[in-house]
């Protein structure tokens, strides 16, 4: 009997140690596995944000070399979720789908479906508020000569062309057009989540309607040089609190913008060199450094500038793209 005892005991201490021994085991099992994902999450988070940086350069380099691509384009791929939940449009996607319709439209009477919709309806909500807003003025370069030189017929295709093709890129960067006044566009953009991002945003979409400009729309018209001049626009960039107004009761009146911003960006445009972007202190001040660095600050005449900064009632500062 004391010998079954002893033997019972025996057994329970092995199995005590047994047990001791796979729990120390499974625990060094575990933070092994632990440790790997912690790298792999570390390494993965490094990857993501060299590749965050080569899409931003990317977008604002025009001469990208094109042998990258199809590696650029697998990565980019995996990773635009994770970028602010914001979707980055290449460049080739937005010039691919244009210049088939552009050529409908100044030669087979295809009419474009050119909207401020989906502005108002933003705006819509904030009627009679105070909005924080990165604005961007675009301005169609030499549309008083082209009225005079063109039959209003031919001016008009221009026109919807411009504000059509322009339009679009607005869209695809997240913004909103405001309106249409003449030959320029009015567009916005909404900054008070992420001023910076905001910022950024609109620069890049900036940049990508030059490039659409430039190495979509004119190629089109260079093809029928005795009817059609080639394009360009001035750009200006603005950031700060503006008023959503609406002149009526009725919901479907239009709704308006009003502040200083909106008043120092169209400014701004009108002193911008043709195919250049220029943005006010407030823009600059918030762009990525790798963008500050494109931009120059602007030497402006005292008779030509009145505009003051709020901050510290000094001559606010204009800066232009020194190269894109």
């Amino acid at each position: 009997m004391k010998k079954n005892k002893e033997k019972e005991k025996e057994n329970h201490e092995e199995d005590v140690s047994y047990n001791t021994t796979t729990k120390r085991k499974s625990e060094k099992i575990q933070q092994q596995e632990r440790r790997s994902i912690d790298i792999e999450s570390y390494n993965q988070e490094e990857e993501e944000e060299d590749i965050k940086e080569k899409i931003i350069d990317r977008m604002v380099d025009r001469n990208y070399n094109t042998s990258n691509k199809t590696e650029q384009g697998t990565k980019q791929n995996s990773v635009l979720p994770s970028i602010e939940n914001r979707t980055i449009y290449d460049l080739q996607t937005l010039l691919s789908q244009r210049q088939d319709r552009l050529w409908s439209v100044l030669y087979e009477r295809y009419k474009y479906n050119t909207s401020i919709k989906r502005g108002q309806d933003f705006l819509l909500n904030h009627v009679d508020s105070k909005l924080s807003l990165v604005v961007m003025y675009v301005d169609l370069v030499g549309s008083t000569k082209m009225s005079m030189d063109l039959p209003v017929e031919r001016m008009a295709k221009i026109i919807k062309a411009f504000s059509h093709e322009l339009s679009s890129v607005v869209k695809s960067y997240n913004g909103f057009v405001l309106k249409y006044v003449g030959d320029a566009i009015i567009a916005f953009f909404p900054s008070s989540f992420n001023k910076y991002l905001s910022c950024d945003t609109t620069f890049l979409c900036a940049n990508s309607m030059i490039n659409v400009i430039e190495n979509n729309i004119n190629p089109i018209l260079e093809k029928d040089k005795g009817n059609y001049p080639k394009l360009a626009v001035k750009i200006g960039i603005d950031e700060g609190e503006n008023l959503a107004i609406q002149y009526e009761f009725d919901k479907s009146a239009p709704i308006d913008l009003i502040g200083y911003p909106m008043n120092v960006a169209a400014k701004i445009t009108s002193l911008t060199r043709p195919n250049k972007i220029s943005v006010g202190n407030n823009v600059y001040k918030l762009l990525h450094p790798s963008l500050q660095s494109k931009f120059y600050k602007m030497k402006i005449k005292e008779t030509e500038w009145k505009y003051i900064d709020l901050e510290n009632n000094l001559p606010y500062k204009i800066y232009t793209i020194n190269k894109i």
